[in-house]
């Protein structure tokens, strides 16, 4: 897999985590820790992405 391709991939799911983060913060049912656990892996994937792109 090239970078570029990859970088892409991971920007695919920072997005869909996103979404999803939106998502369970308008949920009224959405547990707390959820919400907190998606944003920890959204911050991952970004800082994934800021690495391979520097």
């Amino acid at each position: 897999m090239s970078l570029t391709s990859h970088l892409q991939s991971l920007r695919k799911k920072h997005e869909h985590l996103s979404k999803q983060v939106e998502e369970a913060q308008r949920s009224p049912g959405t547990d707390g820790l959820e919400v907190v656990s998606l944003k920890k892996q959204k911050l991952q994937l970004k800082q994934e992405i800021e690495r391979l792109s520097a």
